[in-house]
């Protein structure tokens, strides 16, 4: 064990330990969140670490032997190493101090070890004064988050392509399968199962839209605005800088935000993102809601498609299978919904200079991003590409509809 002290007093960490006092701390106060910080999140955080640690040293004021220990402990975590370090809860007060600090103690420590020295030995890297140079969580924080969610949402981008091509294709081949349309569920007007499938494919690719819209808007960063936006502890060429060194090393295009401040103390960018994902969520329950009505039966209900046979649905009924997948879906939608209330009332009740609670923000739309995205990649299990007319059962139902009657 090796002893750490901060301003509130001491404790004991493990030797092995890269992650220090403040890291612990965390661990304690806020273990009714169990949840970690997700591994996009610490892809983030070490890639602006690392961004600052080369501007900084450019700037002159930090060594060239602490520079280069200090990028190389954050290659070694953006390679995926120390994950395991990182346990700070995901949900915590303080508008995700703790988040940075565990980024700033861990590659600190790793520094160290890299120096020769001995984790705990602050003398040699700090965590404050060279980790966390020119910089503050409020900073720090949301730009990690929105470099994390930018790799993320990118990701489901292309799986909603995927799906759509699936969706397109699927519409093309039953094009010439009517069906009967209904309004308000009462029998409405003849149209074809291709139209249904062709509206849904129409409607996510709207959707689409929306979240590459939302995208663009996660490419603006508060880097260099430090506390609230007005510079404050870092230096004219660091503020200047940082964001081209941090898009250099993410490899895509990124910008300050004309106002710092106003960056600092708004979270409009993750509402944005979050309305996208519940436009998707709303969009997909729907969907899955048609096809299981639709598969309802098979003999007292509509029974105008079968949907793939996944498992027994009853425990009770022999022969009784239930459409799980899409029950599936509709959970998934009503958790994204349910993230993004979350999120608005999070995002409304900011105050003043700062947002406190951007962490259970970033939380959830991280797990939004990842419950989407599994849901895409499994596409097929949401009965699109499966889907397979009972033709004669909807061809009957569109003879008998109101409208192939006279007045």
């Amino acid at each position: 064990m090796r002893t750490e002290t901060d301003a509130l007093g001491t404790k004991e960490i493990p030797q092995s330990a890269y992650y220090g006092i403040h890291s612990l701390r965390a661990k304690e106060n806020f273990s009714v969140a169990a949840e970690t910080i997700d591994s996009e999140l610490i892809h983030g955080l070490a890639l602006i670490k690392k961004a600052a640690a080369i501007v900084n040293h450019e700037d002159g004021s930090l060594s060239n032997e602490k520079a280069t220990a200090i990028t190389r402990a954050c290659d070694e975590i953006l390679e995926g190493k120390f994950n395991q370090e990182f346990i700070a809860p995901a949900i915590q007060g303080s508008a995700g101090t703790s988040i940075n600090m565990n980024a700033n103690e861990v590659i600190a420590n790793r520094a160290i070890e890299l120096l020769g020295g001995t984790k705990g030995d602050y003398t040699l890297v700090h965590p404050n004064d060279d980790i966390n140079r020119c910089q503050s969580t409020n900073d720090v924080f949301p730009s990690a988050s929105k470099l994390a969610l930018l790799r993320l949402s990118k990701r489901l981008a292309l799986e909603i392509d995927q799906f759509l091509d699936g969706l397109v294709q699927k519409a093309d081949e039953l094009k010439d399968v009517v069906k009967l349309g209904r309004t308000q569920l009462q029998d409405a007007l003849p149209t074809t199962v291709g139209n249904t499938f062709q509206a849904f494919a129409s409607a996510i690719a709207r959707n689409l839209n929306e979240l590459k819209s939302s995208r663009d808007a996660l490419k603006t960063l508060n880097l260099g605005g430090t506390a609230i936006g007005t510079t404050v502890n870092a230096s004219e060429y660091y503020v200047r800088r940082i964001v081209p060194e941090v898009s250099k090393q993410f490899g895509q295009p990124l910008r300050q935000a004309d106002n710092l401040i106003d960056a600092t103390q708004h979270v409009d960018a993750f509402v944005q993102l979050s309305h996208a994902y519940k436009l998707l969520a709303v969009t997909l329950s729907k969907m899955a809601s048609d096809l299981r009505l639709l598969s309802s039966g098979p003999q007292f209900g509509f029974n105008e498609l079968f949907l793939p046979k996944k498992q027994a649905g009853s425990s009770i009924m022999p022969g009784k299978v239930n459409p799980v997948i899409p029950e599936l879906v509709n959970q998934v939608a009503f958790q994204v919904i349910g993230f993004d209330t979350t999120n608005t009332l999070a995002a409304e009740a900011g105050q003043l200079e700062l947002n406190a609670f951007e962490p259970i923000i970033v939380r959830n739309l991280i797990s939004a991003s990842k419950l989407l995205q599994k849901h895409y990649a499994h596409s097929e299990s949401t009965a699109s590409t499966a889907y397979k007319p009972t033709v004669r059962n909807a061809q009957k139902k569109r003879i008998n509809a109101p409208s192939s009657q006279p007045h």
